[in-house]
């Protein structure tokens, strides 16, 4: 079930019935199959703009997270983007994240037909399809698959190349955390943050993980992300669905739109090996370094991503 928030206007959000914690690998298998094989209706709150600007007339932006993100973490962006580009904002829960649906297969073919189909339910038409880490790589999917690419009018990706890689190690140990978090039943968020230092001490990055907690009715923390199921289909998360042109083929597609790659300066998931393969795929691509800045490129400098994307997407002729 969707739910919806608009800017400015108090709305409670639907109830949704809560899917239970998975015991075990086994437990998560089972799921898996019960929900496998099905197009997420995607939860999403929308940001209209104060005043619209008659050159955006039909435009909209949509944002994807990354990995353990959620749409809420874009809240204050949104706004920020709603007010300078003239046009609707729409941030999404990616499936197994915030208020969507949990399903199998947690793949980014699954993740770019959720995503087409989100802007087809909308009726958006002239998208601006913007993705965060594993955001980045579903609409560059979504970006390179001829069935599903029609309403993107830019591509927009946040420090992620389209690169197939190993997922980095420090995901799989966070997923070990909050799983020993879940089984120790543990009664306070305090106490789920001591349990993750161990496996991050960076206080900044425990804060965002333990965004996907919630406390139970008896006072315990859980977690609202599908733990175990994700923990089954991580190595999705480091593949890519296609092979980079040349030459140019439905396996080893290219898409001449616009793109615009950010990279943080200080991070390394685009780097001289793999901008390359972006620039494959994306043969109008332009990259942009901030400086001083990691991978969360858009929470540590928000006023020049925004800034950045204003001016990309004015500068895309049609």
């Amino acid at each position: 079930m969707s739910s919806m928030r608009i800017l400015g206007t108090a709305r409670s959000p639907a109830a949704r019935p809560r899917l239970p914690t998975l015991p075990s690998a086994t437990g998560a298998r089972a799921h898996a199959r019960a929900y496998a094989n099905t197009t997420v209706d995607l939860a999403y709150d929308v940001f209209p703009p104060p005043k619209a600007r008659p050159e955006a007339a039909g435009q909209s932006l949509v944002i994807a997270h990354g990995l353990f993100g959620s749409k809420q973490n874009w809240r204050s962006l949104a706004k920020g983007f709603a007010q300078k580009l003239g046009m609707p904002v729409y941030t999404v829960d990616l499936r197994n994240h915030g208020a969507s649906p949990h399903a199998t297969p947690h793949t980014y073919a699954a993740m770019a037909d959720d995503l087409a189909a989100f802007m087809a339910k909308h009726d958006l038409q002239r998208v601006n399809l913007m993705g965060h880490s594993m955001g980045g790589k579903a609409s560059m999917v979504v970006a390179l698959s001829e069935a599903l690419n029609k309403p993107v009018r830019s591509l927009i990706s946040v420090d992620m190349s389209a690169a197939a890689t190993k997922l980095s190690p420090d995901f799989v140990s966070y997923i070990d955390g909050m799983i020993e978090i879940q089984d120790a039943h543990v009664p306070s968020r305090a106490a789920a943050d001591a349990l993750l230092q161990k496996y991050e001490p960076a206080l900044s990055i425990r804060q965002f993980l333990l965004t996907n907690a919630v406390a139970r009715d008896d006072g315990v923390i859980d977690f609202r992300i599908p733990l175990r199921l994700l923990k089954l289909q991580v190595d999705n998360l480091g593949r890519f669905p296609f092979t980079p042109p040349p030459p140019v083929t439905p396996t080893s597609p290219q898409w001449d739109g616009p793109a615009l790659f950010i990279k943080g300066g200080d991070s390394k998931y685009l780097n001289k090996y793999n901008i390359p393969v972006c620039q494959a795929y994306f043969p109008n691509m332009r990259l942009e370094t901030l400086e001083g800045a990691g991978h969360w490129v858009h929470a540590e400098k928000p006023k020049e991503v925004v800034e950045l994307v204003y001016e990309f997407v004015n500068s895309v002729k049609e």
